[in-house]
């Protein structure tokens, strides 16, 4: 049975339960039956793309922990229309001829940057009255969300360099167009600009990008979302759909499954003796610890144990592992 993530380079157009199904369906024609868990993650919508963490086996009990993992976008804001939907999906429902420079873009993005207030769109899965969101918008009903405290970590410009859509973050000219930043530059309006942002759990890119235009005293609509980094994974380490598809064709799971403790890279290791192992795996508390208070993966030689909480010298187990090649 494998355990581990194959972190899938999620096209445009695949949903994330989708590319669940696509990683089971390639499992079951590698021969690995229908009992293998699989689970997501992280959703990123149909219109997004890039990096989307795919859990199999015991990785899934760590399915919650990327949930709530920061992660990366580049997304392109295209100034002058507004949609229904904040992206390039939806109707216009306001225009306005005032285009930005990047001198401005640049001052309202440090507004930005921190806890903010956000609203969630109209068009987005959370439910009100036990509905989701978009299907009472679809129904021509009017959605009002409240608003949600999010943190930016950090914004940028994003320039973008070629190889399976990387975006490399950077202050910096961009072609045949003078230094933005230089105060004897003619001063140019630009009517898109595309951006790369940390971001906690639960920020939504689309209503970011509704605001900065708003802030800009203009509107505007999301024209490319890509993910470029999901907890510790990145880009460098995602798959294309056609990749994963060799599996079901019979490559090689090994060549592109990244082991369990690739999740917990974020955070450090805790080394246990054998015996230690066997008293985490009944749940008792290890005591007498002197490594300082904080989140732990403990495992026996390189194998994962169990993902534990260490408080005051004691360490619980958050989630363990039932992985056979642990010490009994």
């Amino acid at each position: 049975m494998p355990h581990g993530w194959i972190v899938l380079d999620k096209p445009v157009g695949l949903g994330s339960t989708q590319a669940v199904a696509a990683v089971k369906r390639n499992l079951r024609e590698a021969g690995y039956g229908k009992k293998v868990k699989v689970g997501h993650g992280g959703t990123l919508d149909p219109l997004a793309e890039g990096v989307l963490p795919i859990a199999i086996g015991e990785a899934t009990k760590l399915c919650g922990r990327m949930l709530d993992a920061s992660k990366v976008y580049a997304f392109t804001i295209q100034f002058g229309s507004e949609t229904d939907t904040l992206d390039a999906e939806g109707e216009v429902v306001a225009r306005s001829e005032h285009f930005p420079s990047f001198p401005a873009i640049a001052a309202v993005l440090a507004h930005f940057t921190g806890p903010i207030e956000q609203v969630p769109p109209a068009y987005s899965a959370l439910k009100v009255d036990g509905q989701r969101a978009y299907d009472l918008a679809r129904a021509g009903e009017d959605v009002t969300l409240k608003s949600r405290a999010v943190t930016i970590h950090a914004f940028d410009f994003a320039v973008p360099h070629g190889g399976a859509g990387e975006v490399e973050s950077a202050f910096a000219e961009t072609a045949g167009r003078p230094d933005p930043f230089d105060p004897a530059a003619p001063l140019e309006l630009v009517d898109a600009v595309t951006l790369v942002a940390h971001v906690s759990k639960g920020t939504y890119i689309r209503s970011l990008a509704r605001d900065i235009a708003h802030a800009l005293g203009t509107v505007g609509h999301v024209t490319m979302l890509r993910r470029i980094k999901a907890g510790p994974f990145t880009e460098k380490r995602a798959i294309s759909l056609d990749k994963l598809n060799e599996i079901g064709r019979g490559a090689a799971l090994e060549d592109v499954i990244l082991p369990l403790e690739a999740g917990l890279d974020d955070i450090p290791a805790l080394s246990l003796d054998p015996d230690t192992v066997r008293a985490v795996r009944q749940g008792r508390v290890i005591s007498g610890l002197p490594q300082d208070d904080g989140l732990y993966w403990a495992r026996s030689g390189a194998v994962p144990v169990a993902l534990m909480e260490l408080s005051g010298g004691e360490a619980r187990v958050v989630r363990g592992f039932n992985l056979s090649d642990v010490a009994e």
